[in-house]
C-alpha cells in the first residue's frame, strides 16, 4: 500500500470481491478519504451498507473527524448509510461520482 493509504477494506461473498475501498489520508489533520467502489451487475442487498459501515468503522479507528469518499452517482444505499451512521452529511454529484462529506461522531468507550 502506499504511504498514504491507511487500510483497503472489502465486503466477499462465495470468494468473490463484491465491494472494495481504500481509506487514506489527507493531509489535513482528522480528515480521511475514501474511494468505493462496487461490482457492477447483480449484487446481494446490503452490499454497498457493508461497504460504508467497514470504511466507517476504519476511520473512526484511525480518529478521524471528517470522511470525504466518492462512490457511485446511483448508489442510495450507500449515501443513506452514511447518513444513518454520521451526523452531518454533504453529497453532490462529479461525472458518474459522488462526493460525500460526513462529519464522523467519537467512538464510545
Amino acid at each position: 500500500m502506499p504511504p498514504s493509504v491507511l487500510s483497503v477494506v472489502q465486503v466477499q461473498a462465495d470468494g468473490r470481491v463484491l465491494a472494495e475501498a481504500d481509506i487514506r489520508r489527507t493531509g489535513e489533520p482528522g480528515v480521511v478519504a475514501s474511494a468505493m467502489h462496487v461490482e457492477s451487475g447483480h449484487l446481494p442487498v446490503g452490499t454497498g451498507a457493508r461497504l460504508v459501515d467497514a470504511v466507517l468503522d476504519q476511520a473512526l479507528l484511525d480518529e478521524a473527524e471528517l470522511l470525504v469518499a466518492t462512490m457511485p452517482l446511483n448508489d442510495t444505499e450507500m449515501l443513506d448509510r452514511v447518513r444513518q451512521r454520521s451526523g452531518d452529511v454533504a453529497a453532490r454529484a462529479a461525472g458518474a461520482t459522488k462526493i460525500v462529506e460526513a462529519r464522523l461522531a467519537p467512538r464510545r468507550p
